[in-house]
């Protein structure tokens, strides 16, 4: 099984193929210098941004991106899951759901009252696994771009 780790500064050249991995299964493509403001961010212990790695073998198969947020329902924190990766390669071998799982205990740990992410519609490989492992909102999402 993988090992899951904070990132680290010297992470940066394994994090980087994963995260434009992630971007091309949703057809984005995000400029290099968000790319950058991100990578910092994440690296960055006062930010509350916060990632993850999986290693296995030497190589890294997996990414998650979190962050806390305040909200008006609760005194403690929320924990977003923004953004979930895995290596094609190393799909359907429980990265994913350590991932989130992880991900669980570090927003128990934080005082979060909830995990929440969004999936597109059509991703529904990984819908399996949510519907497994969270409850499905029932809440839609509406957004303006600015």
């Amino acid at each position: 099984m993988p090992d899951l780790i904070p990132l680290r500064m010297q992470d940066r050249e394994a994090w980087a193929p994963l995260w434009a991995g992630y971007q091309a299964f949703y057809k984005t493509a995000i400029a290099p210098e968000i790319s950058n403001l991100t990578w910092t961010r994440l690296i960055d212990p006062a930010e509350p941004v916060n990632g993850l790695i999986a290693w296995s073998g030497g190589r890294a198969v997996g990414l998650v991106h979190f962050i806390w947020h305040r909200s008006t329902w609760t005194g403690g924190d929320y924990c977003y899951l923004q953004d979930l990766f895995v290596d094609d390669a190393a799909r359907s071998g429980g990265i994913g759901r350590r991932l989130i799982e992880a991900v669980y205990a570090a927003a128990a740990e934080k005082g979060c009252s909830r995990v929440h992410w969004l999936t597109h519609e059509t991703n529904s490989d990984a819908m399996l696994l949510y519907d497994r492992i969270a409850e499905r909102s029932g809440f839609v999402q509406y957004r303006k771009l600015l």
